[in-house]
């Protein structure tokens, strides 16, 4: 499949408890139904416990194409489950942050991104895996966990985006330095031992955090993890990070370590939560690769975040080892 008009059954999972997805359900069968799908089947989810069976509901009927509807947890859920089948994945971004989405280019509003997901082309992007649990956009120790608990559902619905920089100042104040030692299955690098750590990151896509780069360069069809932590020091060093979050250009403060690999092995003092694209899914010791091309997605037709380039394991990227 080329473009999203090509599949003939289409099957879509909406995370009715995000953000904006209780009223999308209908919405969405309406809208696909009106670009002339004639089978769509929807699939709304209550409870987040009940996601994964939703998932499995919807691809037994045989879909070409999975839409998911929802925030970046149930986004990524749903890759996970088609990574390396012939289902592809359409992005609805229903959630807080959306911030797979946001990399791809998928517009904010439900309308306009069911426009752009009729009229897209499908490319391949990579996955992360921690220790097999899949993800998209990074995942996290440290500060980002505390981050995560403080985001409460009723919080995003009263603020929506601005509920991170809340949340994240709520964090800091809590916050626990701790050690880290990063260990590089394919021996690429030496091992890092990492003292005095507020956070670190290994990211597989662009975006995290409700729009906030991985890195001036990272992206989610490089084959390549990049890897982030952030050295403790003042309040005020902390600030002029947070002021560059953004364009990503953090990587090039003092106190923030950086690099890119195909796996990373993170040991910490103590063991610690793994925050997986808003979810706290694994802890520490981890295991975290990239699987490449894994995921089939649909893009709107001016993104240029990621090609249709198969999966080609084995040929070398010009930043590995940069």
């Amino acid at each position: 499949m080329l473009h999203a008009r090509d599949a003939r059954e289409v099957a879509v999972v909406v995370n009715a408890g995000s953000r904006r997805g209780a009223a999308a359900v209908d919405r969405v069968a309406e809208l696909l139904a009106q670009a002339g799908y004639d089978a769509v089947r929807t699939y709304p989810v209550l409870r987040g416990a009940d996601l994964p069976r939703r998932i499995e509901e919807a691809l037994a009927t045989g879909p070409d194409l999975l839409v998911a509807g929802g925030g970046d947890g149930t986004v990524s859920c749903a890759a996970g489950r088609v990574a390396g089948t012939g289902v592809t994945l359409g992005v609805l971004p229903l959630g807080t942050a959306n911030d797979f989405a946001r990399t791809l280019g998928v517009p904010a509003g439900l309308d306009e991104a069911v426009a752009a997901l009729v009229a897209g082309r499908v490319v391949d992007v990579d996955l992360g895996r921690v220790d097999g649990r899949a993800y998209l956009n990074v995942a996290s120790i440290g500060l980002s966990v505390g981050v995560t608990e403080r985001l409460t559902p009723r919080l995003k619905r009263r603020l929506g985006p601005l509920a991170y920089p809340l949340a994240t100042l709520l964090a800091y104040r809590h916050h626990r330095p701790f050690r880290a030692r990063l260990e590089f299955p394919d021996g690429d690098r030496d091992p890092l031992e990492l003292d005095d750590l507020l956070q670190v990151a290994v990211g597989n896509g662009r975006h995290y955090g409700g729009g906030n780069a991985v890195s001036p360069t990272a992206s989610i069809d490089d084959h390549l993890l990049d890897v982030y932590a952030i050295v403790r020091g003042r309040f005020t060093d902390h600030v002029s990070i947070a002021r560059i979050l953004k364009d990503g250009s953090f990587i090039e403060h003092e106190r923030v370590h950086h690099l890119t690999t195909r796996a990373v092995r993170v040991v910490t003092d103590p063991p610690l939560p793994v925050n997986l694209d808003g979810e706290i899914a694994a802890t520490t010791p981890a295991t975290f690769t990239v699987e490449r091309n894994a995921v089939h997605v649909v893009v709107p037709l001016g993104s240029e975040a990621a090609r249709l380039d198969g999966p080609r394991a084995h040929e070398p990227t010009e930043r590995y080892g940069a």
